[in-house]
């Protein structure tokens, strides 16, 4: 009884979270895209194929050769490139999310402080991290509120989720992501509160940051930006954001009136972090992440095999200068 026209990738896959990972069959189907009704039958099909020996299951989640070749192309220090199999974007970032998630436990030691952005993916990777009391994180949130509503999506809700699974505590920066002029976020800087989240950036041992786009951001979905922001990005050369920072092609800051009014980590800290991993899901950011390279904003990458696939044409143009930059924000 095997289903003709899926791969044996395909049934691994259905194999590995089903009986290794314990999720149920709803969710086993949103992971190999197919229908709930046929996931016992594509479950009995990886037995039938001799995929499934003794719950020691064949299939790996990563494609090993795109990170060899992202790591030594991007001189990168750790790349996880997860498989996906023809999903819609949610279902990407939902597998990026949990298989990327391990390896993000691994870059976080104990008692590190982490800086922690907003992100779709980023929620999905967050909710998916495996629950460690012992670690004490000091979780740090790294980017004001987005708007007024604060939703799952938001840095301040994934801090809380970060620490509470890390046995550690989080700080709020108690703040929008963007106010209305210079002077306001002065004073804000200003305020004891904040000033105190603010020295813990100069302290971060891991940042966990993703990499958006002028058209592919957490600020444009919530529509954060108007007209004129993004003219004005436009004609500054922005090519990528992290943090709500937008920068150019070299990495470095735009000289835009959104610069003096941002509340977030800087840039020039972000370069001083010992280990920066960017989380891409889906589309082709390769211009954002490469720019973000070139700048000494990355060190290392979670991202979708299709993104990677993208980047990896890209790679010629930072090889040997990913260290260049150390240029001021």
């Amino acid at each position: 009884m095997t289903l003709k026209g899926y791969s044996d990738e395909q049934l691994r896959l259905a194999a590995r979270v089903y009986y290794v990972d314990g999720l149920d069959q709803s969710e086993v189907a949103r992971f190999t895209k197919v229908s709930r009704a046929k996931v016992s039958r594509l479950l009995a099909a990886a037995r039938e194929r001799g995929l499934v020996r003794k719950l020691g299951l064949e299939y790996e989640p990563r494609n090993l050769a795109l990170e060899r070749i992202l790591a030594k192309e991007f001189a990168l220090s750790a790349v996880a490139v997860i498989k996906t199999i023809g999903t819609s974007v949610e279902d990407t970032r939902r597998v990026v999310g949990y298989f990327g998630a391990p390896f993000v436990a691994e870059q976080l030691p104990h008692n590190s402080v982490v800086a922690i952005a907003g992100g779709r993916t980023i929620r999905q990777l967050v909710q998916n991290m495996p629950e460690n009391q012992a670690r004490h994180l000091t979780v740090v949130q790294a980017m004001g509120s987005i708007d007024s509503v604060v939703g799952p999506d938001d840095a301040l809700e994934l801090g809380h989720v970060l620490a509470r699974r890390s046995g550690g505590h989080f700080l709020s920066l108690n703040s929008p992501a963007f106010v209305t002029d210079r002077k306001i976020r002065d004073a804000l800087h200003a305020l004891p509160q904040i000033r105190s989240v603010r020295d813990h950036f100069t302290r971060t041992n891991v940042a966990i940051v993703g990499v958006g786009t002028l058209t592919n951001s957490v600020f444009a979905a919530r529509r954060v930006l108007n007209s004129q922001d993004m003219k004005e990005l436009t004609r500054c050369g922005a090519v990528g954001e992290i943090c709500g920072r937008f920068y150019d092609k070299n990495g470095l800051e735009c000289d835009s009136s959104l610069r003096e009014r941002v509340l977030s980590i800087e840039l020039k800290q972000i370069r001083q972090i010992q280990q920066v991993i960017g989380v891409v899901a889906r589309g082709d950011r390769s211009a954002a992440i490469t720019a973000a390279i070139r700048g000494g904003l990355l060190k290392a990458l979670v991202i979708d095999d299709t993104a990677a696939g993208f980047l990896c044409g890209t790679a010629p143009s930072v090889r040997g200068g990913k260290r260049k930059a150390s240029a001021p924000s």
